[in-house]
């Protein structure tokens, strides 16, 4: 299986020799990447320039954001069909350039699709590390199994996935999807997984090792969103507007999704406050998710948000 690689970066020098060199390692050695230099004002167009690998290409652009960086990339790999040397790949992945791989991630990624031709995508477990934790961190965090079978429903109640990054989409699915939405600057993979979702079923590596480390870095988007309600709410509105997904569920299962997905994001604002150290406010969004959703698991967990504990643990990080 041929693999594209996209990493979309951004004035990501200090992080993107890691996740290059993770590319290279990889024990499936049948992959292309492409790096979009997002208009950076630092060495990140250096950094990607000093890998002497001919499977890795360098694409500068004006700053467009992650999303025009990401659509560039799968443009690049898309010309491959009408006269570029680069073979047209089987696959996709789309890697952040503060995050890495573990030297196997491919090879399990593409093993699962492999053996589920039916799928249009193939996912495996992450790990949250620290900013300066080294490439195989012994007490990173471990999430939850990958999830898999029709997601299409649980996409709509929240974002099943850290990122692309432990995510492998057939080409035939990106082709019909189409492209990330360049007017969302915060949940534009969550918007693009939901049209994934349409097309067909997600398969999970069963291997219990991350595949994926994710950076917990102090200019990271997500640290820097998720305890904005504001910050949800352009990509929930681009997800319920797809009629696709109206005519798929009907009207009435939608707005009841989209209730679950407001008192999910609920619940991750009032987490993320917490963890930035706004307990107070926290709490308050977190009671009122249990408000609208009650649930048992969640009012279990509110004891560890007062101790911030587990998933409520205080950001550990280095610029």
């Amino acid at each position: 299986m041929q693999i594209a690689v996209v990493i979309p970066a951004f004035d990501i020098a200090p992080c993107l020799h890691q996740a290059l060199l993770s590319v290279v390692a990889q024990t499936h050695a049948d992959w292309s990447l492409v790096v979009v230099d997002d208009g950076s004002k630092d060495a990140t167009a250096s950094v990607a320039a000093s890998i002497n690998d001919p499977r890795i290409r360098l694409i500068r652009q004006d700053n467009a954001g992650v999303s025009a960086a990401r659509n560039r990339g799968i443009a690049a790999f898309s010309g491959a069909r009408t006269g570029s040397p680069v073979p047209p790949p089987d696959a996709f992945l789309f890697l952040d350039g503060d995050d890495w791989l573990a030297p196997d991630a491919l090879a399990r990624l593409a093993a699962t699709l492999d053996a589920a031709p039916w799928a249009v995508a193939a996912c495996g477990r992450y790990a949250r590390v620290a900013a300066n934790d080294p490439p195989r961190p012994p007490r990173s965090r471990l999430a939850a199994p990958p999830p898999k079978g029709c997601l299409l429903e649980p996409l709509l109640t929240r974002n099943l996935f850290a990122n692309g990054g432990h995510l492998l989409i057939r080409r035939e699915a990106v082709e019909t999807a189409g492209r990330f939405r360049q007017d969302l600057s915060y949940g534009e993979d969550w918007e693009y997984w939901t049209r994934v979702a349409l097309l067909g079923e997600f398969v999970a590596d069963r291997c219990p090792a991350p595949l994926l480390f994710v950076r917990e870095r102090q200019a990271g988007a997500y640290r820097s969103n998720a305890s904005d309600p504001n910050a949800y709410r352009p990509a929930m509105a681009a997800i319920y507007s797809n009629p696709a997904i109206a005519d798929r569920l009907g009207s009435n299962r939608v707005a009841r999704l989209w209730r679950a997905a407001e008192a999910e994001m609920a619940w991750a604002v009032g987490r993320e406050l917490i963890r930035h150290g706004h307990q107070r406010t926290g709490q308050k969004w977190l009671g009122r998710s249990v408000w609208s959703a009650p649930s048992l698991r969640r009012l279990a967990l509110i004891g560890l948000a007062c101790l911030r504990a587990g998933p409520f643990r205080p950001y550990q990080m280095a610029e």
